[in-house]
């Protein structure tokens, strides 16, 4: 007997999920999205906060973007991801609908029922799209993971209470436990 097709979903079932309805497309296939916990709201809104102020104290260009926001990895119609923190340095990539192509920093706040996602499903695909660099902070086990893709670095794993360097801006440095 046959094992059954696999649904493969594409960017216009992404975009016609039912309003309130959260999910990704990865590869695709839809995963549906909890709604996040109170700390990983506070985490997300900090993250923005600070960032947006560093851009704008600097006068940058990039733009700093939390979730819900969508972004394509591909040209192709089956990744469609919403990062928690999205940083997008080139204006070329960003559109009506979010970001087409890989923002220059991506931060995911893990919960648990996205512990596997973000530690493996998105690491690889974020790695295979050309994000420059990665955090994954787990409020959890009190610890931030960078991977700084573009140089290739292994990552460093950084407790709440050390301070983080920023690799896309090398002056910028946040302490999780200060976001708390």
């Amino acid at each position: 007997m046959p094992l059954p097709k696999q649904h493969t979903y594409t960017s216009e079932d992404y975009w016609n999920l039912p309003d309130g309805q959260r999910a990704e497309l990865i590869d695709g296939q839809l995963y549906n999205m909890a709604p996040p916990s109170r700390i990983h709201q506070r985490l997300v809104s900090q993250f923005t906060r600070v960032i947006g102020q560093y851009i704008a104290d600097h006068h940058g260009s990039c733009q700093v973007y939390p979730a819900p926001f969508a972004v394509n990895l591909d040209a192709a119609d089956n990744d469609w991801v919403e990062p928690d923190i999205s940083v997008i340095c080139d204006h070329r990539k960003l559109t009506d609908r979010g970001c087409s192509g890989a923002p220059d920093l991506m931060i995911e706040v893990v919960s648990p029922s996205s512990s596997r996602m973000d530690y493996i499903i998105k690491l690889n695909l974020y790695m295979a799209a050309g994000v420059r660099e990665y955090w994954i902070v787990d409020p959890l086990r009190q610890r931030t993971i960078v991977y700084r893709l573009e140089s290739g670095d292994a990552p460093t794993i950084f407790a709440f209470s050390q301070p983080v360097s920023v690799g896309i801006f090398p002056d910028l440095e946040i302490c999780i436990a200060d976001l708390i």
